[in-house]
């Protein structure tokens, strides 16, 4: 039986142990969280499942409109200043794929991908007997102001041909869909091709399934080294053992370009931290998860609990809480409702995660150059979650020499060597 050896216990890593080990690897997890841990970047995120995201990050306009929230320290974005070869190699292919034909190219690939993404969600809900409150109730992009209503129209109307269910709702029509949270705002648009899940609960499952199904676990193992072989990774060393292993497959979130650096393997990243709260045992709650347009917060239903989430911060590998972008967060927020009050925030801990954010918006999902059993898995940035279950399905497929479901020429992981 074929070793498969993952580096990273993020939903990425353990959606590529789930579909790994169903064609027959002998799968091992190597992570340096302990064992219970909350801290990938996996747990606090929205929980949105989106074929409505089908723009990459790198798209037109968003230079420009990163400058100016450059200069608010409150704002969604922003780009901590500091002298670093791979920030500046990073912005310059960022800046370099900010453009229409990156769009163009990548935006059918990205919508696929998430809808494939959901389904699989839904078939693990269902094969696997596992509640992590999966629901197709849809997405809700929320306007206050007449520049972005024109945007979001826009968006809708491409979206629509490109296949997705999606309605433009009046501010009336919101008021009677959201009872709870009555939304102060222009209007919105519904993206019924959407789904949310509750990432505690999928993240949690999800491994005591793989313990169940023999994937072993390496708990508090930091990566330290590899031992190479002609073409090849014999080994991996870690703080605690050296790991054996036929093939390696990297899904170290905003840690992978560090960890493969030993490796020459060249994939530009930069962590993007970003903020959520979740409030317990609301008194009023959304009833579809939604985005407010103008302030990027993310508001998704849980149960009785409302997750609100946030800021896109280029730092470093910092898990710092900037109180600012914090503030920002929760000042926004009653904007958008009339009767949602900032002091709901109160007393609540902000969660902080690194997403891992490549210059034109895509994951690097593919097998390497120089090495004969390297696959990386990583890039997802704010769709991780989104696009787990497809990415691991994906990497089975590279590993069995399948023809792969999906054109991965655009995904390769080093396509910015040149």
């Amino acid at each position: 039986m074929k070793k498969v050896a993952i580096i990273g216990s993020g939903a990425i890593g353990l959606c590529t142990a789930y579909y790994l080990q169903k064609e027959g690897f002998e799968v091992s997890v190597i992570t340096a969280s302990n064992k219970g841990s909350d801290n990938s970047c996996s747990f606090g995120n929205a929980g949105m499942i989106v074929p409505s995201h089908f723009i990459p990050l790198a798209a037109p306009g968003v230079i420009g409109q990163g400058v100016k929230w450059m200069l608010n320290s409150k704002s969604p974005f922003y780009i901590r200043p500091r002298f670093n070869r791979e920030l500046f190699t990073w912005l310059k292919h960022f800046y370099a794929s900010a453009n229409q034909g990156n769009v163009d190219r990548s935006k059918h690939l990205i919508k696929n991908l998430n809808e494939e993404s959901r389904d699989l969600f839904e078939e693990i809900s269902k094969h696997e007997n596992l509640d992590f409150k999966f629901e197709r109730k849809g997405l809700m992009m929320l306007y206050k102001t007449e520049k972005y209503q024109d945007s979001e129209e826009h968006m809708a109307a491409m979206a629509k041909k490109m296949g997705l269910s999606v309605h433009v709702k009046s501010k009336n029509e919101l008021s009677e869909i959201e009872k709870e949270l009555n939304p102060n705002v222009l209007g919105g648009v519904l993206y019924e091709s959407d789904a949310h899940i509750v990432p505690d609960l999928f993240m949690k499952q999800m491994e005591e399934l793989l313990h169940q199904k023999g994937v072993k676990f390496h708990y508090s193992s930091a990566v330290t080294g590899f031992s190479k072989g002609l073409y090849k990774i014999n080994s991996i060393h870690t703080s605690k053992e050296e790991i054996e292993t036929d093939e390696v497959v990297v899904c170290a979130g905003s840690l992978s370009s560090d960890l493969v650096k030993e490796l020459k393997i060249k994939i530009p990243m930069q962590g993007g931290k970003g903020y959520s709260l979740t409030l317990p045992n609301v008194s009023r709650n959304l009833n579809h998860p939604t985005i407010l347009c103008e302030a990027k917060i993310a508001m998704t239903p849980m149960g009785d609990s409302l997750r609100v989430a946030g800021t896109m911060e280029i730092a470093g590998n910092d898990f710092s809480v900037n109180m600012k972008r914090l503030e920002g967060i929760k000042e926004k927020v009653p904007e958008y409702f009339y009767n949602f009050k900032e002091a709901w925030f109160s007393g609540v801990k902000p969660w902080v995660g690194l997403r891992p954010v490549t210059p034109d918006g895509l994951p690097y999902i593919g097998r390497v150059y120089d090495w004969t059993n390297v696959t990386i898995n990583t890039g997802h940035a704010m769709m991780g979650m989104s696009l787990a279950p497809i990415s691991g399905k994906i990497v089975s497929e590279i590993l069995m020499r399948k023809k792969s479901s999906v054109d991965l020429s655009i995904l390769k992981p080093e396509r910015f060597l040149k």
